[in-house]
């Protein structure tokens, strides 16, 4: 066997629970050790779209809002779910117009991720987005947003901070960090 091989055997598997937006699974397996466990998952419905929007002086905006499950205040980029059957980049368009009221001519991919993959499947793609144009922000019902514009050298701070810790926020901007360094002086 490689390792790169499945280890594991399902020996049953059954849901839990599930709704628009998670299911989550509990399973009676093998571990690769050939001893029996048990494995709890939580299989996304949607795709996590991330989007760093970048204006021609270096600056980004970030979202903030009350994260419900943290019971806690997050700065982050714009983001939202692209159902499974959807365009992940139409998504980003929207989610970035609904949440900030910015419409972007330029984008690219900046990075693909597994937001916790010990106990989730959720993938994510992350975006770049230039090339601004402003309008009004029009965010869902249920999201209260502040959208703030903030220097990429100043959020890369906030992220050694220990200001920002969402998963697709640090990836991205560590990854843009990466890729275009320039840009964060």
């Amino acid at each position: 066997m490689k390792k790169e091989d499945n280890p594991w055997k399902t020996l049953s598997k059954k849901k839990v629970y599930e709704n628009p937006w998670i299911k989550v699974e509990h399973h009676d397996v093998l571990n690769p050790s050939g001893q029996p466990g048990v494995y709890g998952t939580v299989a996304f419905q949607n795709i996590a779209i991330g989007i760093v929007p970048i204006d021609s002086e270096g600056y980004t905006y970030l979202v903030g809002q009350f994260r419900f499950p943290l019971n806690a205040y997050s700065w982050e980029i714009p983001e939202g779910g692209c159902a499974l059957e959807t365009d992940p980049l139409e998504t980003a368009k929207r989610e970035l117009r609904e949440e900030t009221g910015i419409v972007a001519q330029q984008w690219n991919e900046l990075q693909k991720i597994h937001t916790s993959n010990s106990v989730t499947d959720e993938f994510g793609i992350i975006y770049i987005a230039e090339d601004l144009e402003f309008f009004s922000a029009n965010p869902d019902d249920d999201e209260d947003l502040v959208v703030k514009r903030t220097h990429l050298q100043e959020v890369l701070e906030m992220i050694r901070e220990g200001l920002i810790t969402d998963s697709l926020s640090v990836a991205g901007i560590l990854r843009l960090h990466l890729e275009k360094p320039e840009l964060f002086h």
